[in-house]
């Protein structure tokens, strides 16, 4: 096996826990000091014949999806990759992805988890800030080549030199398998260093790094599991990218693997197509978007597939509107859980011995005792309960930082810690949140955060347009919809061919205008800032 590296490497510009509240976490049990990928051997040494992940494809026992995943970190090893590495992984949802996820953190790797809608621009500003050395991707889907955006990454990026692909991978390299007893010599991961980055929303330009370590992530999975009353007869389906924090690990596949449960892949969140898979698998847990939520909901009139083993439906990603989640709740037999949540860490949960009110109005209330809520104004003051303030947060699964974004730190982290989630809520007696609205100039689209001035920037780019601003206006389906409004000094280009402009650009599919306005001007505030309120008001 090749020589490895120190893990130092990977832990440079990374914020841990202060030393004090890092013991605390210990003694009481929250942290095991294991790493991330024991959650899926445990249990395989518990439940080898069990089934553990599926697809359209395939299905893998626990005992093979552990062979799969030693295989597949042994093969990334002898491909030249080492402990401490980080990769690019951007998979469609899959049993690939499953066991290429293992396969990394097994090998010592970090994967970066990234979603199969971003783009060049994302992939490279990713691969750059988090020092990425490796790339894995599926070959195409969805009429989009990932081995194209592979070919402008090693220029983009020249670390990245160890490209992998799944199907059929052209000039690259196909996905490698080795001999899993190259693995005695991998050294055991510091629990207290990263294990994997999640890829922020963006509340300003490009997104961030949030490194999770084996110790808190753990402890995000096996609480969120707990709070789901998950056991070995539940099924999980990922209808969601896989990606993401929501389906990865609230509780998601890791919080299903960590009881034994079965975790269905799916990339077609459908109605006509999941409703069968419910009915096939007997699927008992799933995590929608709002905008899905909807549709599944109006879908039960017509689809006859008996979806009766579904018990918990949660909702998370934005906000879901009182009225829909009444409608959903009885449509799908109270199994509806609302979940407020932020890939930095904090999670709010519904309860299942919530009272109705409490499940349809508010976002759930923090998962962990020790999860350190304030509410504050625009002055940093606590306000009382009921009143409304900026969410602040710090606990045992919240990061003290971005990844390698010193400057993102200095706005985003109170000096004692508390990450400001730029979100505006309500607290209630019971410890229940509603939130109220958004502080950060963020646009949540069908469950993804866009920060507008990354789109505001690709936008400036095109030679017609002057001025450009991007806001969110309300759409009953995305929740928020985004709509750009521009100032051109000549011809106005229309919106399929900004749409075209930015995706060659690289921008992800999800960022790009909904709608286009060109106005002759943009309202400015008494400094001259782009006054984004009165415009949202001239614009709806």
């Amino acid at each position: 096996m090749p020589d490895v590296i120190a893990f130092g490497d990977l832990t440079s510009g990374f914020a841990d826990h202060p030393g004090p509240a890092a013991a605390r976490y210990r003694d009481l049990g929250l942290w095991l000091d294991l790493p991330l990928w024991r959650v899926l051997w445990d249990q395989a040494d518990a439940r080898p014949l069990a089934d553990a992940v599926s697809d359209a494809d395939r299905t893998l026992t626990y005992r093979e999806f552990v062979a799969a995943a030693q295989a597949r970190a042994a093969g990334f090893l002898d491909a030249g990759l080492r402990p401490g590495d980080r990769v690019i992984l951007q998979n469609q949802n899959s049993v690939e992805f499953a066991v290429n996820l293992f396969g990394l953190l097994r090998g010592g790797m970090a994967p970066v988890m990234t979603l199969p809608a971003h783009r060049i621009n994302e992939i490279a500003h990713l691969a750059h800030t988090a020092g990425a050395v490796g790339y894995i991707c599926h070959d195409a889907s969805k009429d989009f080549d990932y081995r194209g955006l592979a070919r402008d990454l090693v220029t983009r990026a020249p670390a990245v030199q160890s490209i992998f692909v799944t199907g059929d991978p052209a000039e690259f390299s196909p996905m490698p398998d080795g001999d899993p007893e190259s693995l005695r010599d991998v050294p055991a991961p510091d629990p207290d260093a990263p294990a994997l980055f999640l890829v922020s929303g963006g509340t300003t330009g490009l997104p961030k790094l949030i490194a999770r370590t084996h110790n808190d992530y753990r402890f995000n999975a096996q609480r969120s599991a707990e709070i789901a009353a998950l056991t070995s007869r539940d099924t999980y389906l990922v209808a969601l990218p896989a990606a993401h924090n929501f389906p990865l690990a609230c509780p998601g596949l890791l919080g299903v693997l960590s009881v034994g449960g079965h975790t269905v892949f799916t990339d077609n969140p459908s109605p006509d197509n999941t409703f069968d898979l419910i009915e096939k698998h007997h699927v008992t847990v799933v995590a929608l978007v709002p905008a899905l939520a909807q549709v599944w909901t109006a879908a039960t009139e017509w689809e006859p597939a008996d979806i009766s083993s579904l018990r918990l439906l949660q909702v998370g990603g934005a906000k879901l509107a009182e009225p829909d989640a009444i409608a959903a709740n009885a449509v799908f037999g109270g199994a509806v859980q609302q979940v407020f949540g932020m890939a930095e860490g904090l999670i709010c949960y519904t309860r299942a011995d919530d009272d109705n009110e409490i499940v349809t109005r508010t976002q759930g209330r923090p998962m962990s005792d020790l999860d350190d809520v304030r509410i504050v104004d625009d002055n940093g003051v606590d306000v009382a309960d009921g009143s409304e303030g900026e969410l602040l947060v710090r606990g045992p699964y919240t990061i003290r930082g971005y990844y390698r974004a010193d400057e993102h730190n200095a706005r985003s982290f109170t000096g004692d810690g508390y990450y400001r989630s730029g979100d505006r809520v309500r607290r209630l007696p019971s410890g229940h949140l509603m939130v109220t609205g958004r502080i950060k100039d963020t646009i949540v689209r069908g469950g993804e955060n866009v920060a507008a001035d990354d789109v505001e920037e690709n936008l400036l780019a095109h030679p017609d347009i002057r001025q450009a601003a991007v806001v969110g206006l309300p759409d009953p389906g995305l929740g928020e919809k985004i709509c750009a409004a521009i100032v051109t000094d000549g011809p106005a280009p229309d919106l399929p061919a900004v749409r075209a402009f930015l995706a060659d650009r690289g921008l992800a599919t999800f960022k790009q205008p909904d709608q286009l306005r060109v106005v002759r001007s943009l309202p400015v505030t008494a400094v001259g800032k782009i006054d984004k309120r009165t415009l949202v008001a001239q614009l709806t």
